[in-house]
């Protein structure tokens, strides 16, 4: 006998390493078929929302997970409720192609969890939450043992330090973390953009670009090259 065809899946694409990890790890475990990555774009800046990072990055991000990348863009400033009527017709979009689940990179926090599930309900979906509750020490060594490379793309210089925008997330950089920081940046933190890991079939080489406070946060651009 053969086994069932996996569900298709999109997965939720902030270009960072949680999102990385998750697509990962739900092909490595067979959770699903992952068939595609959702992402945000900031229509003023073409960036990714939150994360400030080049949709041009987003695109060799695609490419090197073979996968295609539905964006949605978000005027700037973007209301709650402009998002999410945004993301209600994504995913409806993402449905009647017979898209089933989508999965999210989330690790602790119950009220976002909680929110994914109920937007997900509504769109007909169900989430998939590959590293939920997975201790995130272990798990960032996880990560970095698996060939996963990142930067820190964003920084809120509130939890920490401006001058940690840009590093590359590696050994020294955990090590160099206040311990009231998540070493994953769980709570707001820090974000990142993933460069090279297993989900990858080559790295993509980056150059550092300037770094820019705005919005309260600190930003590091990464150019793709």
């Amino acid at each position: 006998m053969t086994a069932p065809p996996l569900k298709k899946a999109y997965v939720s694409w902030s270009s960072g390493k949680d999102a990385a990890w998750s697509l990962h790890q739900t092909r490595l475990r067979g959770l699903a078929d992952v068939v595609g990555i959702l992402t945000t774009i900031n229509q003023e800046f073409n960036r990714v929302a939150m994360h400030g990072v080049r949709a041009e990055l987003v695109d060799r991000q695609a490419q090197a997970l073979g996968l295609p990348c539905m964006k949605v863009p978000l005027p700037w400033p973007c209301s709650n409720a402009e998002y999410e009527a945004r993301m209600a017709a994504a995913t409806a979009q993402l449905r009647a192609q017979g898209v089933t689940h989508m999965v999210f990179g989330d690790l602790f926090l119950e009220d976002i969890r909680a929110y994914r599930e109920e937007k997900m309900v509504l769109a007909g979906m169900t989430p998939l939450f590959p590293l939920w509750l997975q201790d995130t020490h272990k798990l960032a060594q996880e990560m970095l043992a698996g060939g996963l490379e990142a930067h820190l793309a964003c920084l809120d210089p509130r939890k920490l330090d401006p001058a940690f925008a840009g590093r590359r997330f590696d050994p020294s950089l955990l090590a160099d973390l206040p311990a009231a920081v998540d070493p994953c940046g769980e709570n707001g933190e820090f974000h990142t953009v993933v460069t090279a890991g297993p989900m990858f079939a080559a790295p993509i080489p980056v150059q550092p670009g300037e770094i820019v406070h705005r919005d309260g946060f600190v930003f590091a651009d990464l150019i793709p090259v």
